[in-house]
């Protein structure tokens, strides 16, 4: 026959457990409700909507008022692609839908950035090389020549 010992566990020991816990859970709620502000030293920019088309194509429409400035081709584009991508993913995981624009804008260092004014979410476009940049250097300047 076994012997049943009985074990337990100091209530100090619980209590600092729990207070662990608690400490965790508060600061990672505090950390998720204190989004950064985006940057507003743009030395340019202009509020954008992506919208998917039927067809695979990207249409990027002015904010303000709904005019098509540029279209994503299906069989390319594939940086934009991912970029938004990630950028939706944020807003999804933050229960953020898709309505709100985004701000592609030129500070006033010559850096390109795309960001999320609802998540503060930026994306410093140059770090991906110039190539990569130049897909939405493009678009900044479609945009700014129909305005």
């Amino acid at each position: 026959m076994g012997h049943q010992h009985e074990q337990r566990v100091p209530w100090p020991v619980l209590a600092a457990a729990a207070a662990l816990m608690a400490a965790t859970i508060g600061l990672a709620a505090l950390g998720r409700a204190r989004v950064a502000p985006v940057a507003e030293t743009n030395e340019s920019h202009v509020e954008l909507r992506f919208e998917d088309r039927p067809t695979g194509e990207v249409a990027v429409l002015d904010h303000q008022t709904g005019r098509e400035i540029w279209v994503v081709p299906a069989e390319s584009g594939g940086f934009v692609r991912g970029v938004l991508r990630g950028v939706y993913r944020t807003r999804h995981l933050e229960s953020v839908g898709q309505e709100p624009p985004l701000r592609l804008g030129l500070r006033a260092d010559g850096e390109l950035v795309l960001s999320d004014p609802e998540t503060g979410h930026e994306v410093e476009l140059r770090s991906f090389g110039h190539t990569n940049h130049d897909s939405f250097a493009e678009i900044l300047e479609a945009a700014e020549a129909g305005r």
